[in-house]
């Protein structure tokens, strides 16, 4: 009988690819399955890329889904360590500019990067990397 791999923690999956303009210009393009960021600062998410949304102390809307997206991708980038996690600044304002611009309350977004700024380190540290586990 053949084993399978997988990973646990993601709720949502995307049914489509999405891209979006950052202000991240790496040296090389990064390129991972699922994700893609050129040296131009476009941030490839590819068709199958799993997330967890939002996550800590809130719920999931349609203002923040977007937003919880882009950043997932870029903190799962930084934890894998193909950026540098002096990055979460700009990952975390992006996600409080993308919730704005569908619909969030301002307070709400401020809160939302407030949070990040001060508890959000651990998913992006490298030390974090979610582990691939063995079935059977």
């Amino acid at each position: 009988m053949k084993s399978i791999s997988y990973k646990r923690g993601y709720k949502y999956q995307l049914y489509c690819d999405y891209d979006v303009e950052t202000a991240i210009l790496p040296e090389k393009e990064i390129k991972t399955k699922y994700i893609c960021l050129s040296k131009k600062g476009r941030l490839y998410i590819n068709n199958g890329y799993c997330w967890d949304g939002p996550s800590g102390i809130t719920f999931d809307t349609k203002s923040f889904m977007r937003g919880s997206l882009v950043h997932d991708a870029l903190y799962q980038l930084m934890r894998n360590g193909h950026l540098n996690t002096s990055l979460r600044d700009y990952a975390d304002r992006l996600l409080q500019i993308m919730c704005k611009e569908d619909r969030m309350y301002s307070f709400r977004a401020w809160y939302v990067y407030t949070v990040l700024k001060y508890f959000g380190g651990p998913a992006a540290n490298p030390k974090n990397k979610k582990p691939i586990f063995k079935a059977p």
